[in-house]
């Protein structure tokens, strides 16, 4: 899930990220070691560096050019760093607004157009889609609220995702990853402490969930 010093010629931080309690390092990549703010707000809970090193380490081949969608994006944590690494576009969507204004606000100081911020609810924004399918998505969802179920539901019936595109998911160590789609097919999986984390490859359209 997604977790920033004015200078001559770069935009001023908004309040809400020089009220922030936060702080991200993106840590590879073209904004390699660069510190971003975030409002406490939301509950959020990024994604440890020593986690998303392992995640893009397993996305290194398929990141460059891609096209991806993090949903409860928080701090940006996993859409800037795949900025960062070389991805075309990211879609950022998460329903607390100072979050999303931190986003909006940190792509600024970034320089960067190839970020997108929704503020929006998540079922909402996954309800219908009005858009070309995402090569990959991330899901960092709030723990021990059941959306891991709904999320993979959503985004099979929408069709969110190319053919042979990506699915990354974290939820908590102490509880099994819920039954995903049938053609979703298990890359690589790891558990660091009290999270458990997981990529998906999506290798057919077949809507039939697995037992």
């Amino acid at each position: 899930m997604a977790k920033r010093r004015p200078a001559s010629g770069k935009p001023v931080p908004r309040k809400s990220q020089q009220a922030g309690s936060g702080e991200l390092r993106i840590i590879g990549g073209d904004w390699r070691s660069r510190k971003l703010r975030f409002p406490d707000a939301g509950g959020v809970r990024p994604s440890p560096a020593r986690t998303r090193e392992t995640l893009f380490n397993w996305l290194n081949y398929q990141l460059p050019g891609s096209d991806c969608l993090d949903l409860f994006a928080g701090s940006g944590a996993l859409g800037l760093e795949a900025l960062s690494r070389g991805a075309a576009h990211a879609t950022l969507v998460d329903h607390t607004p100072a979050l999303a204004q931190a986003l909006r606000d940190n792509l600024q100081l970034l320089k960067s157009d190839k970020g997108t911020v929704v503020c929006q609810d998540i079922l909402r924004y996954l309800s219908e889609r009005q858009r070309a399918p995402f090569d990959i998505v991330f899901m960092d969802p709030p723990f021990r609220q059941g959306w891991l179920e709904k999320l993979f539901a959503l985004l099979e019936s929408g069709q969110w995702l190319k053919p042979q595109g990506w699915v990354y998911v974290e939820h908590e160590s102490e509880l099994a990853t819920p039954p995903v789609p049938a053609g979703w097919q298990l890359h690589r999986q790891k558990t660091a402490g009290q999270v458990a984390y997981s990529l998906y490859r999506v290798d057919s359209g077949d809507t039939r969930q697995q037992a």
